[in-house]
């Protein structure tokens, strides 16, 4: 799967999604993200080698108020994330994790993937077996197999990636030293929190510190296309340098006229508006897209539940207040069960809004119905995280 397919399909679209897996509330910064696509013809990998250290402990399990997700969720979706984002540029990569309930691995720390020539594909599944937190939390024995991955491989410029809340790690600090003693200059960390603990933010920034040549991040400030794309582009990529060619002088282009136009006036500017024909008063994501992220289905349903009403009464006022405007409705899956029946059960679900629409007052010929099955997704299936966003259905005005 390319992702570059993944990413033009998710901004080109006026999306409305309906995460049906789930019955829980899914936060907003963990229900939309758009991946940036590095041009390989523009970049050369910064690193030889990088290792993804990601913690399965019981700390990061710890249930939070008002239904957000526990940092475990967050820790998986900035690997998934970082995962999406990185250009495949020959690097040799790996991912080991530490803690573990006693259902996936007895073991304390285990090399899930690697070390071997990076592939997003492969990682994606190697994340998708890490499902249940628990036990520990030995980062130090993670930095102390860590030394030993990096052992035997080409290449003098390494990172290791750690994704942690920092806690209950005695071992940590005099561990990550050893590692930068043995290799030096070659290896630079850069650890990422997962939650606010004041505790867990000084154990990283000191691993920071030791490794000497990164940087602590914080896993809310990555959340973003915009955020992890700046990350990794400062921890993997150089760009490359652009060739002068002999050629007639050009004439100067022509100044931008001053101020920013924002047509549809959704409050995305037309430089960066990928639906640039948004209706009045819906609301937008960060690309100009209508979006709405919060409408469920049961697992393996059609039947739309209540709590979706409120929303899809916000679409009915929108489509009232544009009688000219007419919709596609674009039902899709993931990819668990066969082609045939995910054709079906996509087919099912945009019925089912349409439906809704119709009962409102919208009348049934402004409505088109389409079923893609799992042929267009939008994220990495290897995930429950990537599958819940591939369970949509779309409105294209038209």
């Amino acid at each position: 799967m390319k992702k570059k397919f993944l990413v033009q399909s998710l901004m080109s679209v006026l999306t409305l999604f309906f995460l049906f897996g789930c019955a829980t509330k899914m936060p907003a910064d963990l229900s939309s993200f758009s991946a940036k696509q590095f041009d390989p013809n523009m970049y050369t990998s910064k690193v030889d080698n990088f290792l993804i250290i990601l913690d399965a402990s019981s700390s990061v399990d710890q249930l939070k108020m008002n239904g957000e997700p526990t940092n475990f969720v967050i820790a998986k979706a900035i690997a998934e994330r970082m995962n999406m984002t990185i250009p495949e540029l020959g690097q040799t990569a790996g991912l080991r994790t530490f803690g573990h309930h006693p259902s996936i691995t007895k073991d304390p720390t285990k090399l899930f993937y690697g070390m071997v020539p990076y592939s997003t594909a492969d990682l994606d599944k190697s994340l998708a077996k890490v499902t249940k937190p628990g036990g520990t939390s030995p980062l130090g024995l993670a930095f102390d197999a860590a030394a030993m991955d990096f052992e035997n491989l080409g290449g003098v410029h390494n990172a290791v990636i750690v994704i942690a809340d920092g806690l209950q790690m005695p071992r940590a600090i005099a561990s990550a030293q050893n590692l930068k003693d043995k290799y030096g200059s070659s290896i630079c960390i850069y650890p990422i929190q997962v939650g606010d603990s004041a505790e867990g933010e000084a154990l990283l920034q000191e691993i920071a510190r030791i490794g000497d040549c990164g940087f602590f991040s914080k896993a809310k400030d990555l959340m973003s296309g915009e955020g992890m794309a700046s990350f990794v582009e400062k921890v993997f990529l150089n760009a490359k340098a652009k060739k002068m060619e002999a050629a007639p002088a050009a004439p100067a282009p022509a100044p931008k006229v001053p101020g920013k136009k924002d047509s549809d006036q959704d409050g995305v500017i037309d430089d960066e508006d990928q639906c640039p024909q948004t209706p009045m008063g819906a609301k937008v994501n960060a690309q100009g897209c209508w979006i709405l992220d919060n409408v469920l289905f049961d697992f393996n349903k059609a039947v739309i539940k209540p709590q979706a009403y409120s929303l899809l009464d916000e679409v009915v006022k929108i489509l009232e207040k544009n009688p000219a405007m007419s919709v596609e409705l674009q039902g899709h899956t993931d990819n668990v069960g066969s082609q045939e029946y995910n054709m079906d059960l996509s087919m099912r679900r945009s019925n089912a809004v349409a439906k809704y629409l119709v009962d409102k007052g919208i009348l049934r010929n402004r409505l088109a119905t389409t079923g893609f099955g799992f042929k267009r997704p939008v994220a990495l299936n290897g995930t429950e995280f990537g599958r819940s966003l591939n369970r949509r259905v779309e409105i294209h005005p038209y």
